[in-house]
Order: structure tokens, then C-alpha cells, then sequence
């Protein structure tokens, strides 16, 4: 089956949600922070890219089945707290809709703003087709003004079908060889991927698209790997351990946000570990976009024991212990390295 209308319909989404978040990531005032009900930043972006993806859908797809699983809801803009933020998520979905030329209908209410944003609560699950998005995935490098990412997926009877990748801060040119000082206008990437079909970066301005793989690397020791650059989002010493223990010579790449699996598709690295701390359940659109533009370009992503990830499961993804993801050829040594270093935490506790 072809999902080329909705691919194109992710795509316009995803881009055009980005172009609102450079906006606010550039002006970012301190007013534009707030703190949800469990203290994690969020932004008018977080908010506005919502309600942009969800109504370019919507208008490209019809919305007479539209399901959308997405990280944010309305609840705190609802009140009089929210009045002023509510204001400017409001202006800036319309004049970036309005900048695109094709959207170009009556001005949104708050209410329609709202409803967009609250469109995203639906609980996804085996049956159907339910979108998968994370607004800005990486909100602390998004305030950091770091790497971050507008990561949408699709998922049919269970299965990620489609993925997009929106990486506004992403040099176009791989991590290995790119200074991060240098040739800051060559930034912002849109990878995609459709199952079957491979997966593509253009720029985010809409380069001819090139077709992307992950690196052929056989040799752990050549590896380098990623991951987040929290300590609060994944167990650094583990990750370290399990590097030694592979003989990895390269210090780890931290970076925010699934522009990491966007990065590891094009072979700028060979491996991402992400181990949380314990007791955190892990949210379907923090990895369905990125699974898939991974897979597609021949690599593989597992929970640590080697288990495919599952997404028809609601909300979240049930796990053991974390995510690997690197090419067919070290998942092997990959797998064996985690086990070790796992059963040697345990031990050691």
C-alpha cells in the first residue's frame, strides 16, 4: 500500500511547523517558557507546532477519521494563567499558515486553536491509522538553542508506515566531519521515510532529496555513538560501560532530540544507546518517526533484550530496559555488550 498523499501532507506539516518554532527559538523570551503540571519546559512552540501539524492534515486529508497522538493538550491554556499565551500561540499558527500561501483561509480562533492542540489525544493502539507526533521533541535543546526535532510518524494496524523528521538546527553536512562553529547557514534537514521505500534528507528549504543509508561499519571499535545529551534522560555510565566493553575508541555524541536517529540514517554515527532511569515508561512519538527513518535506511532498532519495538500498544512502549539502534552488522556484538553490562549493574547493586 502507498502512502504517498499522506508522506507529502507529513512533510508540508512537519516543515511548516518548523519554520514556526525558528521563529520562536530565535525571539525566545523568557515569557515564552512555561512550566507544565510536571515541571518539564514547554514553549508556545510545543504548543503552536501541534496545532500547525494537526491542521495541515487535517485540511490536506480530510479529518473525518483524523486520530493524532501527540505529547501536548490545552488543559493549561484553558485558564486565566494561560489568556496571554493562549494570545500568542494564536497569532503566531495564523501567520505561519498565512506564510505558506496554500492555508490561507479565515484567520483561527482561540477555539480552533484549542482544538487543534487537543486533537492530539487520541491513545492510538492495534486497530486504524493514528498520527504519532512530538511538537518539538527536545524542548531543552530547543530552549538551549540546540538540536531539536518536529518528529511525526503514522501508524496502520499497529505498524509505523511513515516517518518524518523535521531538524531545523541539523547541519546538512554529517556530524563526523562538521564543525558546529562553522557553516551555520547549512542547517536544517528533513528526513522521510515510507515502509518499503527508504528513506530521503533534503534540506528543510526543499533541496533535491538524496537517498540516505546507515554506515556499513563491521568494526565496533570504529564506532561512534549517540546520545541524548540529558544525564537526567539516559543512564550515561551504562552507555559508557557498554562502549568499553565494545572497545569504542570515540568519545559519546551527546545530542537532544530524535535528530540523533535522523543523524545515525545518514551514517554520521554507527550506534544510539538510550538507557532511562528507572521507572520511566517511554512515549510512542519520542521514537515511532525515528524507528522508522532508521529501519528504512537498513539499520535496526530494538529494545535492549532485542526485541522489535512495539507501537500498537497505546501511549506508550513497554520495554525491556532501553533502546539500541545501529546497522545489521555490530547489532550482534551490540546485543552481547548491553547483556554483559546489564547483568553487571545488577550484580553490582
Amino acid at each position: 500500500m502507498s502512502y504517498d498523499k499522506e508522506l507529502d501532507a507529513a512533510k508540508n506539516a512537519a516543515s511548516l511547523a518548523a519554520r514556526l518554532c525558528q521563529k520562536v527559538q530565535k525571539a525566545l523570551l523568557q515569557a515564552d517558557v512555561q512550566s507544565k503540571s510536571d515541571k518539564s519546559p514547554v514553549t508556545v512552540a510545543d504548543y503552536g507546532s501541534q496545532a500547525v501539524v494537526s491542521v495541515v492534515l487535517q485540511k490536506e486529508l480530510g479529518s473525518a477519521s483524523f486520530s493524532l497522538v501527540a505529547e501536548e493538550d490545552s488543559g493549561d491554556l484553558r485558564n486565566e494563567k494561560g489568556k496571554a499565551t493562549l494570545q500568542r500561540i494564536m497569532k503566531l499558527v495564523n501567520e505561519t499558515l498565512a506564510s505558506d500561501g496554500t492555508y490561507g483561509t479565515a484567520p483561527l480562533s482561540e477555539e480552533d486553536v484549542l482544538a487543534a492542540i487537543d486533537s492530539g489525544r487520541s491513545e492510538g493502539g492495534p486497530s486504524g491509522q493514528h498520527w504519532v507526533l512530538d511538537p518539538i521533541d527536545g524542548t531543552k535543546g530547543f530552549l538551549r538553542g540546540d538540536q531539536y526535532a518536529i518528529a511525526l510518524g503514522l501508524l496502520d494496524e499497529g505498524k509505523v508506515v511513515l516517518g518524518v523528521l523535521s531538524c531545523p538546527n541539523l547541519p546538512l553536512s554529517s556530524l563526523a566531519s562538521h564543525n558546529l562553529q562553522d557553516d551555520q547557514d547549512k542547517v536544517g534537514c528533513l528526513f522521510y521515510a515510507q515502509v518499503g521505500s527508504g528513506t530521503y534528507m533534503q534540506s528543510l528549504d526543499g533541496s533535491t532529496p538524496i537517498k540516505v543509508h546507515v554506515t556499513d561499519l563491521d568494526n565496533p571499535e570504529e564506532a561512534s555513538f549517540f546520545e541524548s545529551f540529558e544525564a537526567a534522560h539516559s543512564l550515561h555510565d551504562l552507555s559508557s560501560l557498554i562502549a568499553k566493553k565494545l572497545g569504542v575508541k570515540a568519545p559519546p555524541v551527546r545530542i537532544d532530540s530524535q535528530a540523533k536517529y535522523g543523524a545515525l540514517s545518514r551514517g554520521d554515527g554507527a550506534i544510539y544507546l538510550r538507557f532511562p532511569h528507572k521507572g520511566y515508561r517511554e512515549k510512542i512519538w519520542d521514537h515511532a518517526a525515528g524507528y522508522l527513518v532508521v529501519a528504512e535506511a537498513g539499520g535496526v532498532v530494538s529494545d535492549a533484550a532485542g526485541n522489535p519495538l512495539d507501537f500498537s500498544k497505546g501511549r506508550y512502549l513497554d520495554l525491556h530496559e532501553g533502546i539500541i539502534v545501529t546497522n545489521q552488522k555490530l547489532m550482534p556484538a551490540l546485543l552481547k555488550a548491553v547483556k554483559e553490562s546489564l547483568n553487571e549493574k545488577a550484580s553490582s547493586l
